[in-house]
């Protein structure tokens, strides 16, 4: 159980460093929240399911992702990997400049 928890932090940690400058706005309570919700959720599912079923939700939770990265943006005229143009991609947020 362990094993898998740390898997899924791992993941959590490179998505948060990697990611963060396309979410400036988040605050860092919200990001910890996210995180200890998605640790607990894996801890449940490694319970019940093991390792199998953990690699399994990370598969399955990494299929929107690919959508949006790879279909829904690019339609909208987004780079689904550096998110420009930067006025597009904060008009889809709904953020300002």
């Amino acid at each position: 159980m362990w094993f898998d928890l740390v898997i899924v932090a791992a993941v959590l940690i490179w998505g948060n460093v990697q990611f963060r400058r396309f979410e400036p706005h988040m605050p860092v309570w919200r990001r910890l929240a996210k995180a200890v919700a998605i640790i607990a959720f894996a801890g449940v599912i490694s319970h019940y399911f093991g390792t199998t079923g953990v690699l399994i939700a990370i598969a399955v939770a990494a299929l929107p992702v690919i959508y949006i990265h790879g279909v829904w943006l690019p339609r909208r005229g987004v780079n689904g990997w550096t998110a420009e143009p930067r006025e597009k991609y904060y008009a889809l947020r709904g953020w300002k400049l």
